[in-house]
């Protein structure tokens, strides 16, 4: 979501004063884990978030990409990481939930798509996955997918054993081989790869804004109004349990599984409603860790 958007349209019906609550008969949060830091971050931070197990955090943006310490200071950034000649060629203006993979010597993986409408009022309905560089957060290439398949890729996620890449087109959970991305498939002139698994009407109904594994489970962020919400999903039987939900004001974002196995969920100010949770002017990282049963 658009940062001046956001900061605008916080404050449009900012003295309703609704209160955040969950659904008339929702489920409560299970218990499964702990908050144990609310941490300020920068708008610009305002999709995604994923780590390198080396001690780095990267968040993205709309074109953004930026890597942080473990107390987020920022270490470098690259305030428009897509070329200008991808942004003419294929329109793409937006980055999703981004991942890193440790193929190539490193390397940060980009699900890219058009947000808005592109000058000649055609919107694009391609989807790729692009390929930057850990160290510097340079462009190296981009991947496209497969437009029958799915029309844009709004985040992505690494499987723990490295050899699927994960993400979403309507209702179902599309994956791909990892190793199909690779510069010999690199656009423009390769032709898009395709999914190798689909996983039918996997989608929670709170949709996806982001998505990490954790000890063999598929975690997603999710969110209906002010019910946010992760799930965890076992993807061979496909069977869910909710693991955190919460009531905020805000628009939920990006997901990631960092050191010691905790959970950090970004929580950006957009909305239609009145004053968000965590104030206008910055977004939230919120931590969380597992509560041993």
């Amino acid at each position: 979501m658009n940062p001046l958007r956001a900061v605008g349209a916080s404050v449009v019906v900012g003295l309703l004063f609704v209160t955040a609550s969950s659904a008339a008969g929702a489920d409560p949060d299970p218990g499964r884990w702990q908050l144990i830091s609310e941490r300020v971050i920068p708008l610009t931070y305002y999709q995604g978030t994923t780590s390198d197990g080396a001690g780095h955090f990267f968040f993205n943006g709309h074109v953004g990409l930026y890597r942080t310490d473990q107390q987020l200071v920022q270490q470098a950034h690259n305030h428009d990481v897509i070329p200008p000649a991808v942004h003419a060629r294929e329109g793409y203006d937006h980055i999703g939930d981004s991942d890193y993979n440790a193929r190539e010597g490193g390397r940060i993986l980009l699900p890219l798509e058009c947000y808005y409408e592109r000058a000649s009022t055609q919107v694009c309905t391609t989807g790729s996955i692009g390929v930057a560089d850990p160290t510097t957060l340079k462009w190296r290439y981009y991947v496209k997918l497969d437009p029958a398949e799915i029309p844009k890729a709004m985040w992505c996620e690494v499987s723990p054993d490295g050899t699927l890449l994960w993400t979403s087109s309507g209702n179902d959970l599309l994956a791909y081989n990892v190793s199909d991305i690779n510069p010999t498939n690199a656009a423009p002139n390769a032709k898009p790869i395709k999914a190798v698994r689909r996983l039918v009407n996997a989608v929670p109904e709170a949709g996806i804004t982001g998505a990490a594994f954790y000890k063999g489970r598929f975690y997603t962020a999710g969110q209906d109004g002010h019910r946010f919400t992760v799930s965890s999903t076992d993807l061979a039987t496909g069977a869910w349990r909710l693991e955190i939900v919460r009531d905020i004001v805000g628009e939920g974002e990006g997901l990631d599984i960092g050191p010691g196995g905790w959970l950090r969920w970004i929580v950006m100010p957009y909305n239609t409603e009145t004053i968000p949770t965590y104030g206008i002017h910055h977004g939230e990282l919120l931590t969380f860790k597992p509560i041993a049963t």
